[in-house]
């Protein structure tokens, strides 16, 4: 992407191509449902009413995170996508619960259902519906980056999940084995409960300004230390601030270098830092070496 309106532009198109898929899904599914009495397929076409409502608030919420920093929001908006992100996976581990209980009561109860080929002809387009949207998802956010999107995405295989499901259950009907709808359900909803709160795990982490990986943490001091003008590294703190790293630190330098000298060295280091994989913005702060004030923290100070 060329620019932050391209990338909302971006965002935009596949938000509202997953709202599109996910209407298309639930008028095919429900009126199959409705006319041949499917509970599976009806149960799957209200999974997708979620996950419409899901993609309309991402839709709408989650390109927010594209506005510029204004007065209300002075460090940008990129907390506004996780918490986007984290939104959707509540929504589909509540889903997964949601199908978990019904398999359940399927398989207490008697399931009385018409077998039609075009149960299948319906689930076969959902399964392609879904999957349509899942690859344009997955390919805008090549670009983005987005956790948004992200969510938007595994949500798109979760259908896929259920419906493969709900396959099994027509089938089971057609030969006489209706049972095999709930069982079928009952350990995809287990797998859709586990990504909803992998989403929502990862998320939280970016909303509470959580560490990143020890890798990611030695790519900054490994940037810091490369300079031929740092002399050491102290007070080092690298978090999320939404999606991206924040990266505040005091690096010590020549304390009789030129002042203009000593800009020219924190500008680089900021900028060398930006350049790095997921780092949003960076702090640096100049402190004349030899001080011995920090020496509480040997290994940063090391080189």
């Amino acid at each position: 992407m060329d620019s932050v309106e391209d990338e909302r532009r971006g965002f935009r198109r596949a938000s509202w191509v997953n709202v599109l898929g996910n209407v298309a899904k639930i008028a095919v599914e429900g009126a199959a449902g409705l006319v041949f009495g499917s509970v599976a397929l009806l149960a799957d076409a209200a999974h997708s009413i979620a996950d419409l409502i899901a993609s309309i608030v991402v839709y709408i919420w989650g390109q927010s995170s594209y506005d510029e920093p204004d007065d209300t929001h002075p460090h940008g908006h990129d907390r506004i996508e996780p918490l986007t992100a984290l939104f959707v996976g509540a929504v589909i581990s509540l889903l997964g619960l949601n199908l978990l209980y019904r398999s359940v009561e399927g398989l207490l109860t008697e399931v009385d259902v018409t077998f039609s080929p075009l149960l299948l002809g319906s689930l076969g387009f959902a399964i392609v519906d879904m999957y349509l949207v899942y690859r344009y998802t997955v390919a805008i956010n090549a670009d983005l980056d987005s956790p948004a999107l992200a969510a938007l995405a595994a949500d798109c295989l979760n259908d896929i999940y259920t419906s493969l499901a709900a396959v099994v259950g027509i089938i089971g009907v057609a030969f006489g084995q209706p049972q095999l709808d709930p069982v079928a359900g009952g350990l995809v909803s287990l797998l859709v409960v586990y990504q909803g709160v992998e989403i929502g795990r990862e998320n939280v982490d970016y909303l509470v300004g959580a560490a990143p990986t020890p890798e990611k943490r030695t790519a900054v001091l490994d940037v810091l230390r490369s300079h031929p003008d740092v002399q050491g590294v102290h007070d080092l703190t690298v978090f999320y601030d939404g999606p991206v790293l924040e990266v505040e630190v005091h690096v010590e330098v020549d304390g009789e270098l030129p002042f203009r000298r000593a800009h020219d060295i924190e500008s680089e280091l900021v900028d060398q830092l930006r350049g790095l994989e997921d780092v949003g913005d960076a702090h640096v702060h100049l402190d004349p070496s030899g001080i011995g004030e920090w020496k509480d923290q040997p290994d940063e100070l090391e080189r």
